[in-house]
């Protein structure tokens, strides 16, 4: 009678192991002082006063992956970037409230161990976290062949920040009419809308990842796998320059584009203002609009469209905020105002 085994099920403990070998020096590199080494833990721990004594913590905590954008990174047989798509996603969430990102963990499923394969993965995700400030703090590999064809995996991401409660940036409270709108440059289609990049790229227009683009200058996967920026900097830097209480609100622009993910931060009885003339659309977008013939509404209603953050600031400090948010390859712009309307639920017009 055969002897069955966890290998013969699809799953190599030695295999897993090499891989949980190759993941401490990547955490490493992310710790911050507020983290307790505790090897061979269950958990992972953290000291929440570490260096700073918080008067009324509120913890900030955000979830999310990054959709079939995974599908582009394996056709394009390149994993080392998809992780800071992961972490950018979670920490940006938790930045709209004004939380200082504290520790990241990750969760990754895949159809069979392969720990060179998880070895990129978890290097973005340590690549991310540098950039976020944020300590990896621990995470979850797991190996399951039956839900996951060999090559396949998924990945998904937990934040977790910390805001004094008096500091917590809450746009329903704080917005009125007056303020202006500035707009923070995105980096590409960042995490959203994949499913129709894809049906566009690969099944309508027939491309290949490795095909050039003349108008980008660039690869097909290249495009498609600009990693998402990650506004830790950019947040802290507008705060400052703004003063105590006058980032009125922050909106991540994410799937659903910018109408509906700016409405999330409005208060009743305003109607927020974008000038769809202060800013230049990214030759990315244009380029896959013209590629799959999709309407404008229909980019709009799906893409960033070039903006990742929308910060609202009184006017008196607009210009500050502004230069703040601007780097040499990212210049931030005033994308519009907030006005005053009768109708009670808020509204944003892109005009």
């Amino acid at each position: 009678m055969t002897e069955l085994t966890y290998r013969s099920a699809g799953v190599d403990l030695e295999l897993y192991e090499q891989g949980m070998q190759k993941l401490p020096k990547l955490m490493q590199k992310t710790f911050t002082p507020g983290v307790m080494e505790l090897p061979g833990g269950f958990a992972g721990l953290f000291r929440l006063n570490h260096g700073k004594q918080w008067k009324d913590p509120v913890l900030v905590s955000g979830t999310d992956g990054v959709g079939t954008k995974i599908k582009v990174a394996i056709h394009c047989g390149k994993y080392n970037s998809i992780g800071i798509d992961l972490v950018a996603m979670c920490v940006n969430d938790c930045l709209c409230l004004g939380a200082q990102p504290l520790f990241f963990l990750d969760y990754i499923a895949m159809g069979k161990d392969d720990p060179n394969l998880l070895e990129q993965l978890v290097s973005g995700v340590s690549d991310g976290c540098c950039q976020a400030g944020a300590a990896l703090l621990g995470g979850e590999t797991a190996i399951m062949p039956d839900l996951y064809a060999a090559g396949d995996f998924d990945m998904a991401g937990f934040c977790v920040g910390v805001a004094e409660r008096e500091e917590l940036i809450d746009g329903r409270h704080r917005v009125k009419a007056g303020d202006v709108l500035i707009g923070v440059p995105s980096s590409g289609f960042h995490s959203n809308g994949y499913s129709l990049v894809r049906k566009v790229v690969f099944e309508h227009a027939g491309l290949k990842v490795a095909d050039h683009v003349a108008e980008l200058n660039c690869s097909v996967g290249d495009a498609l796998l600009a990693p998402t920026r990650i506004y830790a900097d950019v947040v802290a830097a507008a705060r400052t320059a703004a003063g105590e209480g006058n980032i009125h609100a922050i909106a991540h622009i994410t799937g659903g584009g910018i109408a509906d993910n700016f409405e999330r931060v409005l208060p009743k009885h305003v109607e927020g203002v974008v000038n769809r003339s202060a800013w230049k659309i990214p030759a990315v977008f244009q380029w896959l609009q013209k590629l799959g013939n999709v309407a404008e509404q229909e980019m709009f209603n799906v893409f960033n469209m070039g903006i990742g953050l929308i910060l609202t600031v009184p006017a008196e400090v607009a210009d500050k905020v502004q230069a703040a948010c601007s780097t040499p390859e990212y210049p931030a712009f005033r994308l519009g105002e907030i006005r005053a309307q009768d109708v009670e639920e808020p509204t944003v017009l892109v005009q």
